[in-house]
């Protein structure tokens, strides 16, 4: 198991082309499913210095956080409402370039500015969602999303 991050720079697809490696390294061998979200989060973190890395587990009719990295962050959230229910409501990638133009944004921070929420997925059902927001406007695109829904299809299910 990888125990440190080799941090790259780069284009963006560079960073996340040398970070999928180290985050399977991380995720071989663990079956501890807290960890693995724990891990992936820090090592998005750590790469990209994004404002808030963090998962929501789908627990009966609502997403609860996970692990994360950042600061606080809301703590349950209903299916369809903002970005994260949305993503979970419609199963697909969202990419939100200014979160005060998404309609029902949940604001658990004003700092964020855009936001890209990725549906993880058991089989044909999804699970929970990775939430990655920045302070920046228009901060993600469909490299993150290519490379984003690369790295949820990594964490195994037990």
């Amino acid at each position: 198991m990888a125990e440190d991050l080799n941090i790259l720079k780069g284009t963006k697809a560079e960073q996340y082309a040398s970070l999928i490696p180290q985050i399977q390294g991380l995720l071989t061998g663990e079956d501890n499913l807290i960890a693995n979200l724990a891990n992936i989060s820090a090592a998005l973190k750590e790469q990209f210095n994004f404002w808030w890395v963090g998962f929501y587990w789908v627990r009966n009719d609502e997403l609860v956080l996970g692990p994360f990295q950042g600061p606080v962050a809301c703590t349950r959230i209903k299916k369809g409402r903002g970005v994260c229910g949305g993503a979970w409501s419609q199963g697909k990638t969202l990419v939100v370039p200014d979160v005060e133009k998404f309609p029902g944004h949940i604001a658990c921070s004003s700092a964020s500015k855009s936001e890209i929420v990725v549906p993880v997925y058991n089989g044909s059902e999804i699970v929970g969602v990775l939430d990655v927001d920045s302070e920046q406007l228009s901060m993600f695109d469909e490299t993150d999303q290519f490379y984003l829904e690369k790295i949820v299809g990594l964490i195994p299910h037990n």
